[in-house]
């Protein structure tokens, strides 16, 4: 049974699980800053939204402070998956580590630095982070979750009853391959052009009725992707157009995570995302001139952020 859960990562995902996981089982979180610890021990965790309730839990920014868990959830973002799982190496032997980062290869990440049962998830979940002790939970779809290498499925199921039993949404497949790639490929496309254009995730993105709409972009972004995924064997869980044009009739706009680290001049997590479904698409011999486009723009938007050099106008030269 699964009694202890360590949620690794104190983002706006990290937060939804601790939050809701919490109203059943003992939760622990490993987050990256001293003090976001200190206010998650002092005051605990509100979570508002599509949900209501606080949680008591334990924090530390450092794994030896934490007890043995059963389940560890990695929730960081992918620019922040290397120091975590490095953190963890050597460390609680008994448990099971589940990845929901977005992208490939976040499982092969971890099991550099440790032999741990591992299960694959995306998660379509998203919400807001007001403060380090208060998340607001906006889109309540589910977790898809499935076992990597021999990790018996029986063990995911009960990582998804745990789930379904906190009040969050799960499904679980026996092969997440195909709900992997139905997320990259609309990761791929979403998150890049949300960053590049500053729109969040609304209408635009479907729009097809004149010949300047965003949505035409999109729809040749996600052909790109399916093709891609055709070359891998992968016959895909969901389509990934029909994911986007369902997002945008939600109602309020969601702001993707990449659009958030942008305006924040953050490093983004283009290089698992776009660059997963690039380097895929080079190894299999499938042009994609279209995601090569934005993850170089993307990649030289981050670097304009770190350029020193003083810009001069034609008139001061």
């Amino acid at each position: 049974m699964i009694d202890r859960v360590c949620v690794i990562g104190a983002g706006v995902i990290g937060s939804l699980f601790a939050g809701h996981l919490a109203q059943v089982a003992d939760v622990s979180v490993l987050t990256r800053r001293r003090e976001h610890a200190d206010a998650l021990n002092r005051d605990g965790l509100r979570v508002s939204g599509r949900s209501d309730l606080r949680a008591r839990l334990t924090a530390a920014d450092d794994p030896d402070e934490l007890e043995q868990f059963d389940l560890g959830i990695i929730a960081t973002k992918a620019t922040g998956l290397e120091e975590a799982a490095a953190t963890l190496a050597g460390r609680f032997p008994e448990a099971t580590m589940m990845t929901t980062l977005n992208g490939l290869g976040a499982e092969e990440v971890v099991r550099t630095h440790g032999d741990w049962p591992l299960v694959s998830a995306v998660t379509f979940m998203s919400g807001t982070k007001h403060s380090d002790i208060e998340v607001e939970y906006i889109l309540d779809t589910a977790t898809w979750m499935g076992p990597y290498e021999e990790t018996p499925l029986a063990r995911v199921e009960e990582i998804g009853a745990l789930v379904r039993s906190s009040g969050l949404e799960a499904e679980v497949l026996s092969d997440l391959r195909p709900a992997q790639w139905s997320k990259l490929i609309f990761n791929a496309t979403v998150n890049a052009v949300a960053a590049l254009t500053g729109l969040p995730h609304d209408p635009h993105f479907a729009a097809e009725e004149a010949p300047e709409d965003l949505g035409h972009l999109v729809h040749d972004l996600v052909e790109e992707g399916k093709a891609v995924a055709e070359a891998a064997g992968i016959d895909l869980h969901e389509d990934p157009w029909e994911m986007n044009v369902l997002a945008t009739r939600r109602g309020a706009a969601h702001y993707p995570s990449m659009l958030e680290d942008v305006e924040a001049e953050r490093a983004t997590e283009i290089d698992l995302i776009t660059g997963s479904l690039v380097r895929e698409a080079e190894r299999l011999g499938v042009p994609v001139p279209l995601h090569t486009a934005l993850l170089r723009l993307v990649k030289a938007k981050e670097a304009s952020w770190h350029d020193d050099r003083t810009s001069t106008s034609p008139q001061e030269a």
